[in-house]
């Protein structure tokens, strides 16, 4: 088969290796799409490496067709359409028992320690089969619009730690596909007001056809004032960070009302500090929450909010790129070229 195989920061490379032999109770899945994520952004430049071994195959986001089923398995068979969890719960330690199983202390990772889906062939291991980690997708539902389940349901889980209600003012920083899907969550959520901060144009004019109410380009307006004048000088319910970018954390704290919330749902590059004024905390009650990957569950009803047509998909995706495209389909992810990068396997 062929495959992308990461070498080490800013290196990757395409070569033919041996298609993955599976044992009892795995499955070899065919890939037919799989989508670069901002986390595969950061392991190709080399800002994150917890996990990730070199050379590996990474990729996380991922759509096929089963190719072949090991002894054992009875739910599932040769040629069903499927989704792929990434995040394997090892579902005994403490978090796993306290419905946590997305922070669980022993978790693994397809695209992490297990090789990924930026190649012809995916394996699918036995314990993540055991854990309900290879999903049926509906018939109604394309590669296409599937691949955005596992980000979409990452986002979920970060709503409902947002606590986004009906009539509420929320402020996304940051436009790319994640952005775009919080403003989509936002909207079913009922709130009134969605304000996004992008500098990238054509993401600007993506986060109006996602349902925002408005968009700033930061270097232009004071996003501030913005949030004051939309919300009679309240400020924000809920702020949602979807960029890694210490230096704004502080400013973004500065955007809520008193009792309002800021989800850092980004990733950020590790050793990096930001400072934030402990008195905006106190003074005003605010609340700082963080999001980590996904439930199992989560990635359910993010499928179901797809196929139910609740979500656009595709003012998520920017699709061209095969796996010869691999380099191009990181960088274009990490300069804002496009959206998120489908690759057509």
């Amino acid at each position: 088969m062929r495959a992308a195989k990461f070498q080490g920061e800013n290196k990757i490379t395409v070569e033919n290796m041996d298609t993955p032999q599976i044992n009892e109770g795995e499955i070899l899945v065919r890939v037919a799409v799989s989508a670069v994520c901002g986390t595969d952004v950061r392991i190709f430049s080399g800002q994150k490496t917890k996990g990730v071994r070199v050379p590996s195959i990474i990729g996380h986001e991922t759509t096929g067709v089963i190719e072949k089923v090991g002894e054992g398995i009875e739910e599932f068979n040769i040629g069903e359409r499927v989704g792929v969890i990434p995040v394997i719960p090892c579902r005994r330690c403490h978090y796993c028992l306290n419905g946590m199983e997305n922070v669980c202390a022993k978790r693994v990772a397809i695209g992490y320690e297990f090789d990924g889906g930026f190649a012809e062939y995916l394996k699918i291991p036995k314990e993540a089969i055991d854990a309900g980690n290879l999903v049926k997708l509906p018939d109604s539902v394309t590669f296409e619009q599937a691949v955005v389940t596992e980000p979409l349901a990452c986002c979920f889980n970060g709503h409902k730690k947002a606590n986004i209600k009906v009539n509420d003012t929320v402020v996304i920083v940051g436009g790319g596909p994640i952005g775009l899907m919080h403003v989509q969550l936002a909207k079913i959520a009922g709130a009134k007001t969605v304000i996004v901060s992008e500098l990238v144009e054509h993401r600007r004019e993506k986060a109006l056809i996602a349902g925002a109410d408005c968009t700033v380009n930061p270097e232009e307006e004071s996003l501030q004032g913005v949030v004051q004048r939309e919300t009679d000088q309240l400020g924000a319910d809920v702020v949602i960070m979807a960029i890694g970018v210490p230096s704004i954390v502080n400013d973004s704290v500065q955007l809520l009302k008193k009792g309002g919330t800021i989800n850092l749902f980004a990733g950020f590059t590790k050793g990096i500090k930001t400072e934030i004024d402990p008195n905006l905390i106190h003074y005003n009650e605010v609340n700082i929450v963080g999001t980590s990957a996904l439930k199992r569950t989560d990635y359910l009803t993010a499928l179901s909010l797809i196929e139910s047509g609740q979500i656009n998909t595709d003012v998520l995706t920017s699709d061209g790129y095969s796996l010869n495209d691999i380099e191009k389909a990181i960088l274009d992810v990490k300069n804002g070229v496009g959206m998120k990068s489908l690759i057509h396997i």
